[in-house]
């Protein structure tokens, strides 16, 4: 082999990784991860990272709070079924965001929070805007990380998005300092062993003994009820549900979060549980004889007191998250794993049932007292909010993704309008958190460009976040805004008229 051979033989050196900035780092992996847009406030902190966004194909929202970027990017990711992105600054920025955080984790929404904090050399001297965000938000995160130097970015990032996306969906904030921003590294976009594992515990499988167990009990049960939850959306399970359904007969209540999982004018579906709920519903509940709680937690909401709440039931708990079973009521099967794949496993393995005894039971418990039954209201000439989100079902044919406040306009569209479609209702769950509507549909909006967005909120929720029509100005959104106007804190003004003597 002559010289020239040998020479041509051998391998070029692989070219040196590029040098990035710390900024330009959180936003080539941002594109990576395939984040197209991300809702923000600039600030000191985190003025690096936008100095550097205008170089990256990514679209930035600027909302008029911070709090509003929250919803907003928790409204996408409830829209979608994506990872929802906020940014903010460091100090009030970052503590403006805290109540969308606590939202998106009570709901198990997976956002990623990127804030902006001090240099490193400033922190934990009371700097300008510094705040220790990583531990305000701890109680409310799925896992935070404050990143200092600008190699961990990149890994960090990668993670976080890692973790806001598996098993349970939550939230993730990461808190980078101003000079890990600036500061310049190599960086490999294409490497991905720069990404760090995932701190996630993974599910345990469902053991064959736990599934036997629980077709025995749903074979030999004769008033069978399914509680449908948040889990089914989220997992992308309501064609396994309808299917399960569709075998073994099994009625559907829903919580508030898992309205539209089963769709809501299938003839097995019951709707909502729980202290909203229809007392019929409920009463079917506490007649049962099996619960099959699918992706659902037993919120207190649902159970009212747990000491009366179905004693009779035998009862079936598919959850992802292992913390859950057992937490709130005992049950006697339990399965830790995706309710996806346990449906899809249970289905063929449960015989045959269509239990028309059961649902004509339950039929003739409904009584005078079906809510849903629009004409039985009254006609005295006044505007009914009943009608009025009736009508809004009817006009849209059911297909709008509605997203709502929190009161009692709240609890009626979840009685009145038919959800039959996933992600169709987007709504604070477990926070209860006024001002959510506006902003989460703006968030909607982006992330369902091609669906009729509707707000349903109350006149008090409503003025809590009203600025961010500027920001459905700003980016010439088309959001539709129902406002239940009653001149009251309905909710509030109903409990005080029940439990406080009417003193407002």
């Amino acid at each position: 082999m002559t010289a020239a051979t040998a020479a041509a033989a051998t391998p070029a050196p692989a070219p040196a990784p590029a040098t990035r900035t710390g900024a330009e780092m959180i936003w080539e992996v941002l594109v990576q991860e395939g984040v197209e847009v991300v809702f923000g406030y600039p600030g000191g902190a985190i003025m690096p990272a936008y100095d550097a966004l205008p170089r990256y194909p990514v679209r930035h929202v600027l909302v008029r709070h911070e709090q509003g970027a929250a919803h907003m990017a928790d409204g996408y990711a409830r829209a979608s079924g994506r990872v929802g992105v906020a940014v903010a600054t460091s100090g009030p920025g970052a503590t403006n965001l805290v109540t969308g955080i606590a939202t998106a984790m009570l709901d198990s929404v997976p956002v990623v929070f990127i804030t902006g904090q001090v240099s490193s050399a400033l922190l934990g001297s009371d700097a300008f805007q510094e705040t220790d965000v990583t531990g305000v938000t701890l109680p409310i995160t799925k896992h935070n990380w404050l990143v200092t130097r600008a190699e961990d970015i990149g890994p960090v990032l990668r993670e976080a998005f890692a973790v806001a996306r598996s098993g349970r969906p939550g939230p993730v904030l990461v808190d980078i300092t101003k000079d890990a921003q600036q500061a310049s590294c190599a960086f490999d976009p294409a490497d991905r062993a720069l990404a760090r594992p995932a701190r996630v515990r993974p599910a345990r499988g469902t053991t064959a003994d736990a599934l036997a167990r629980a077709v025995a009990l749903i074979d030999r049960a004769e008033r069978p009820l399914i509680l449908a939850g948040h889990g089914i959306v989220a997992a992308g399970a309501a064609a396994e549900l309808a299917a399960f359904v569709a075998r073994t007969g099994v009625p559907v209540a829903a919580t508030l979060l898992g309205l539209g999982g089963f769709p809501a004018t299938d003839p097995r579906a019951l709707g909502m549980m729980g202290m909203h709920g229809e007392a019929w519903v409920n009463r079917a509940v506490q007649d049962a004889d099996l619960l099959i709680a699918l992706g659902m937690r037993f919120d207190d909401r649902v159970t009212g007191n747990l000491a009366t709440f179905a004693p009779r039931a035998r009862k079936i708990h598919v959850d992802l998250d292992p913390s859950e079973i057992g937490k709130n009521v005992a049950v006697d099967v339990a399965i830790v794993d995706d309710v996806r794949a346990v449906l899809a496993t249970l289905t063929p393995r449960c015989r045959a049932a269509d239990r028309a005894a059961w649902m004509a039971a339950i039929e003739a418990s409904k009584g005078d007292s079906a809510v849903r039954d629009i004409q039985q209201l009254p006609d005295t000439g006044k505007l009914h909010a009943a009608h009025v989100l009736h009508d809004l079902w009817r006009l849209t044919a059911g297909r709008a993704v509605v997203v709502t406040d929190v009161g009692q306009h709240q609890m009626w569209e979840a009685q009145y309008y038919k959800h039959d479609h996933p992600r169709g209702l987007v709504t604070s769950g477990g926070l209860g958190t006024m001002g959510f509507a506006l902003p989460a549909a703006i968030g909607a909006r982006f992330a369902r460009p091609d669906a009729e967005v509707w707000v349903v909120a109350g006149d008090g929720g409503f003025q809590m976040t009203a600025a961010e029509l500027s920001t459905c100005a700003q980016e010439d959104l088309k959001v539709n805004i129902a406002i239940i106007n009653n001149g009251y804190l309905g909710m509030v003004r109903q409990w005080q008229e029940l439990f406080h003597g009417g003193r407002y």
